[in-house]
């Protein structure tokens, strides 16, 4: 048996039997498939075609009981996921590390900043430091969007200073960088990463930020 750290059991989640294609699809609503299934497909996609080895960490798992029927045998009785200290996903493109969350609100107003801790904020911090190409990506009002890190440091730190304790519709469409939905890959979120971080303007912004 295994447990989260609020208690409740682990269900496996339910495999997808057929695949319908949607091309250029943006709604993200009344659909089977989880954002996380979407990004584990997206991914697979990316490595099987050479454009970027990215993988979901593993969920850091505490075992608190277990039992030896056998002397070369054990058998995890009762266990727990523990809280992750980082984030969901990292890896490498063209060289560069990428390091991202993956966020999901049934909220039809606003994006709760509640979703995060502070121990993630801190980590995505460190990895900008490092030079790391840090973001977010958020299903919210029936679209996916794409948050650079930067972006996401302003709305927690308003928060901090007893702002607003949420990123609203409005400033999450502004913000955010909206993908449209396709089949292969599913989200196609290393397009993004490629305009704002490997385009000639983007190159040039940050040599004149070294000046």
């Amino acid at each position: 048996m295994i447990r989260y750290p609020n208690g409740k059991t682990y269900q496996p989640s339910q495999q997808i039997g057929t695949k319908k294609k949607i091309s250029g699809e943006s709604s993200y609503s009344n659909r089977g498939m989880t954002l996380e299934a979407d990004l584990n497909e997206t991914n697979q996609y990316y490595l099987a075609n050479g454009i970027a080895v990215i993988h979901k960490k593993p969920t850091p798992v505490q075992i608190v009981n277990v039992d030896y029927p056998k002397r070369s045998a054990a058998v995890i009785k009762e266990a727990y996921f523990k809280q992750s200290s980082t984030t969901d996903y990292n890896g490498v493109y063209k060289g560069r590390y990428i390091d991202f969350e993956a966020k999901e609100t049934k909220s039809p107003t606003s994006f709760p900043l509640k979703n995060f801790h502070d121990h993630q904020i801190e980590h995505m911090k460190q990895v900008e430091k490092q030079g790391g190409i840090c973001f977010v990506i958020i299903s919210a009002f029936g679209s996916v969007y794409y948050l650079s890190a930067s972006d996401l440091f302003f709305f927690w730190e308003r928060q901090q200073q007893n702002g607003r304790k949420s990123i609203s519709k409005d400033e999450l469409v502004e913000a955010g960088h909206l993908m449209t939905l396709g089949y292969s890959p599913r989200i196609d979120y290393i397009k993004v990463v490629e305009t704002l971080h490997f385009s000639d303007e983007s190159q040039q912004h940050l040599r004149s930020k070294k000046v």
